[in-house]
């Protein structure tokens, strides 16, 4: 059984995870840093607007779980496609539902190579999937998508700062194949605010449909400025207060591990 202190210490460990994604990102060589007793699966390789690959996440493994986890807005074409906040649908579902195009364009050019690499690995290890910002929200599309057409069928999703990412539809088949789904959010992160819940494109009058995923974990902060309400290492600071032991213990085991270590660490 999962108890509180379980969920508090996950949420940890993978926000750290998720900073490692930007260290990835930032790095020339793609280095970044793994933590004690896991291995190096995969690189996840994506497309924002032009026809670019962008270092978007990895693939970690250890002897009893798998990692998939994707970063956030790290350069200019990443941010044009989030303002891409028309919808199409999600074709990876047989429902019937509605996805913000930006994100699910960039999702769908990683597909075929994450899902290769998945394949290669146990179905009876725990699958984790994560993400920061737009990272969170292409995780959201990659668990429902994993839960319905492979072996993992259970994937344990934890996010931090996610947009939106779906229309109602959407959100209602999202929580049939993902069970469990944790969604980290601070009140004062504008971007868990976008898009809004009825978004109009301009000189249109298209309206665009918005809601949330489950389960809501609220970890309201203030830092001052918008980047620090929504950076990784914020969440990762504040939840650092629920589990400061274990949260030492672990930075302690894996030097420039945690957000904080590593001045390129970004949002």
């Amino acid at each position: 059984m999962t108890t509180i202190d379980d969920l508090e210490k996950r949420a940890i460990f993978l926000a750290a995870i998720c900073g490692q994604t930007y260290a990835q990102f930032a790095n020339t060589d793609g280095s970044f840093v793994i933590p004690l007793n896991y291995s190096f699966c995969d690189i996840i390789d994506a497309k924002s607007i032009t026809n670019e690959w962008e270092r978007f996440g990895f693939i970690l493994e250890s002897p009893e779980e798998i990692i998939i986890a994707f970063r956030g807005t790290s350069s200019t074409m990443d941010w044009i496609s989030d303002a891409i906040a028309s919808q199409k649908n999600f074709k990876y579902i047989k429902e019937d539902c509605l996805t913000h195009r930006g994100f699910t364009d960039i999702y769908s050019s990683a597909r075929n190579q994450l899902m290769a690499a998945l394949a290669k690995l146990s179905p009876d290890k725990t699958l984790y999937v994560t993400g920061h910002s737009l990272g969170a929200a292409l995780a959201t599309l990659c668990a429902v998508d994993i839960a319905a057409n492979t072996a993992f069928r259970s994937p344990i999703l934890f996010t931090y700062g996610s947009p939106r990412v779906g229309d109602p539809a959407f959100v209602n088949a999202f929580s049939k194949y993902v069970q469990n789904s944790y969604r980290t959010a601070n009140l004062f992160d504008i971007v868990t605010h976008a898009p809004p819940s009825i978004y109009k494109l301009p000189k249109r009058d298209k309206r665009y449909y918005y809601s949330h995923v489950q389960s809501l974990s609220s970890q309201p902060f203030q830092n001052g400025s918008v980047g620090g309400n929504h950076v990784i290492s914020s969440y990762f600071a504040k939840l650092s207060k629920l589990q400061p032991e274990f949260t030492k213990q672990m930075c302690s085991a894996n030097p420039g591990f945690c957000p904080g270590d590593e001045k390129d660490i970004a949002e």
